[in-house]
């Protein structure tokens, strides 16, 4: 029976939801005008129920071939066959997928098999967990739940539809993993005995990244599904070098949080939970945090009856690459976290050491072009805020003096966002310099007597560099 909730929610979804998707309901009564039965399907219902925002529709169309319903769905515009052998169409300029229902073979090229006239239970025990396996009718508003998915939303409990079929797909661990974090809930023992005896060796990478992308991104919390790994005594296997973080002590009047692994938790937490311009943004955020503090596996040690972790930052730099090659073998993401991890501490010590403004344009000059000191910035608020020993959930995101002073010096020295930009450009040595490497290494030596000489008359250095110019070329 449903909840007064459940059927409010409901009644939203017709009200307030689906107008924003173009004339989804005149399209869903043609359906049904020819004898098919439009149900919502997958984590837009799951989202319904939860009353959080929907972003895109999955509507699966039972009783019809593929072909009635693309014949219909032609009648509302341009169709594409995003994946006719999988039964999904899309209509342009409205985001929603249309398919009917299919049963996958094992493997990792599963034989797709459509079938129409399969029972609900049938189609709907395919999905990978109950909260994903519910449907709606688009006509009746009725919640079709044939594995209780809304009582496990309600209980916080991941299960599998089938467990069978949850096996047959190993890709689905990774996929607990990020609804974990996204979610906040967690598996039912069956569940997670399943997850501790899948092969995960033969998952293409792109797709194990695109569920740590979902984790980090959607997720107010993604610890937990970090935590989720070690709870399932995998995370050795799959992220061996955080792993090495569990039990490295910190100095507790610094860290009374505890260990790195504990620190390292929190300080994803605090990322996940900022506001960031782009999805991307956020993912190299989390991704810096989860890696900053790796460095200390491999150098903390008691100095002077302190415990310490001298250069961590440095030796942390080829750890993090390790890392993220087991999640991603995209370069750009790898370079700019290392970068990240290299200079995580550098906002608290120009601080500390009362740095001055050729200190930072150096610094700008070496963040560019991935990241600027603002970025920075956000980093060492997150690694602070990384402190509460109550465990499990950061510090609030209050601005940290120390951290207010960097931003304000770097914006008074004009490289908060970007470099100091530089005053002695190609075209005003072209009759001195041609263009090549020699050209380069010039334009370099002028700007570096621009940020660390002060040098700002555009005639000096280039006398400076022309000048010098039989000797350095």
């Amino acid at each position: 029976m449903q909840s007064t909730r459940v059927t409010q929610n409901i009644q939203k979804l017709a009200q307030t939801i689906l107008p924003l998707f173009g004339n989804i309901t005149t399209i869903v009564q043609a359906l049904s005008a020819s004898g098919g039965r439009a149900l919502l399907v997958g984590g837009a219902v799951r989202d319904v129920l939860r009353a959080v925002e929907v972003k895109d529709l999955d509507i699966e169309v039972h009783g019809m071939q593929i072909e009635q319903v693309e014949a219909i769905l032609k009648r509302f515009g341009h169709v594409r066959t995003v994946g006719k052998q999988f039964g999904v169409l899309k209509i342009d300029g409205i985001d929603v997928d249309w398919s009917i229902p299919r049963s996958d073979s094992a493997g990792r090229k599963p034989k797709v098999t459509l079938n129409p006239y399969m029972s609900i239970k049938d189609a709907f025990s395919r999905r990978d967990l109950t909260v994903n396996a519910m449907g709606i009718d688009l006509v009746t508003f009725k919640l079709e739940d044939p594995f209780n998915g809304q009582k496990d939303l309600e209980n916080n409990i991941l299960r599998a539809p089938d467990p069978e079929k949850f096996k047959e797909d190993p890709l689905r661990f990774f996929r607990v993993m990020h609804f974990v974090g996204r979610l906040e809930m967690y598996p039912d023992h069956e569940l997670n005995e399943l997850c501790k005896k899948m092969d995960l060796s033969e998952i293409a990478q792109e797709r194990i990244y695109g569920e740590f992308e979902k984790l980090f991104t959607k997720s107010q919390r993604p610890s937990l599904g970090i935590q989720w790994l070690q709870d399932n005594g995998r995370l050795k296997e799959i992220l061996p070098e955080l792993y090495a973080t569990i039990g490295i002590p910190q100095e507790p009047s610094w860290h009374p949080e505890g260990d790195v692994f504990e620190h390292t938790k929190q300080a994803m937490d605090a990322a996940a939970q900022k506001e960031y311009a782009t999805k991307d943004e956020k993912f190299l955020m989390v991704c810096a945090l989860l890696c900053h503090d790796l460095g200390k596996a491999v150098t903390t040690q008691e100095v002077d009856g302190k415990i310490r972790a001298l250069k961590h930052d440095i030796k942390g730099m080829a750890l993090s690459y390790a890392l993220l090659g087991r999640i991603t073998g995209k370069n750009d993401i790898k370079d700019v976290v290392k970068k990240m991890v290299k200079y995580h501490m550098t906002p608290g010590q120009f601080i500390k050491n009362h740095a001055g403004h050729k200190a930072y344009k150096r610094l700008a000059q070496k963040l560019d072009p991935e990241l600027n000191c603002k970025q920075l910035a956000l980093l060492a608020v997150c690694d602070k805020a990384a402190r509460n020993p109550a465990k499990g959930a950061p510090f609030s995101d209050a601005m940290y003096p120390d951290i207010q002073k960097f931003l304000d010096e770097a914006e008074k020295y004009g490289v908060l966002l970007q470099p100091e930009a530089p005053i002695l450009m190609g075209k005003d040595v072209l009759d001195f310099i041609p263009p090549g490497p020699k050209m380069g290494r010039a334009l370099s030596l002028a700007y570096k007597l621009q940020i660390t000489k002060g040098v700002t008359d555009k005639e000096e250095l280039k006398i400076a560099v022309i000048g010098k110019k039989k000797r350095r070329f």
